[in-house]
């Protein structure tokens, strides 16, 4: 190939469509929930007493928390997959989700007698749900990789560590459902335990696959 084939070539390249970094993000986040509910309704599926739980504030508050966590941490990892967006400005917004987790643990604290703190805090699924949030999340996880791999983030690992926020928020939801432990205090303690190691694991990842 001769220098003028060789810069035709390339000149070609360049013209190829590259789909937008907002359309990819989007496609993925629709890609990571069919497949985190596909695993979901594989393995585990809702409790069975669904409807009458939908009727009390714990157990809705579960889902408050985990969407608010995937969204902002949606808009976060998406932020930190280009070199030129200030993600600053969407990081605070990851806290709201702490925030009321904590002041629901707070009000959960109040209501009840210290007692009874040590089995809300265990309740009866806690293995199951360090087993199965990261079995449902880890699909997803691997969808967001790809998505920050198609951007640039400058930051692989922090990025890594929002997208796996990300499908820790997603997975999250979805155990919720099945999850008859409602107390924040459980929720606090397990559910934040396997998000976390949906983040480190993001963060590894990422740091292999997202540098450039």
């Amino acid at each position: 190939m001769d220098t003028n084939e060789l810069i035709e070539t390339l000149v070609a390249d360049t013209r190829q469509p590259v789909a937008p970094l907002s359309f990819v993000w989007w496609g993925a986040a629709g890609l990571a929930i069919a497949l985190a509910a596909v695993i979901f309704f594989a393995t585990l599926g809702l409790r069975p007493d669904v409807a009458a739980a939908a009727e009390t504030p714990r157990f809705m508050l579960k889902f408050v928390i985990t969407t608010m966590l995937g969204a902002s941490a949606f808009g976060l990892a998406r932020g930190l997959s280009r070199p030129d967006e200030d993600w600053r400005g969407v990081a605070p917004y990851l806290a709201v989700a702490p925030a009321l987790l904590a002041i629901a643990v707070f009000v959960e604290l109040l209501l009840l007698p210290p007692g009874a703190w040590p089995a809300k805090i265990v309740g009866m699924n806690s293995m199951v749900c360090l087993a199965y949030i990261p079995l449902i999340g880890i699909g997803p996880l691997a969808v967001f990789l790809l998505a920050l791999r198609h951007g640039a983030p400058t930051q692989p690992a922090l990025a890594g560590a929002a997208a796996g926020l990300l499908a820790g928020g997603i997975a999250a939801t979805f155990y919720a459902a099945h999850c008859t432990d409602d107390s924040p205090l459980f929720v606090a303690t397990w559910y934040t335990i396997a998000i976390a190691g949906l983040a480190a694991l993001g963060a590894a990842g990422a740091s292999r696959l997202a540098r450039w």
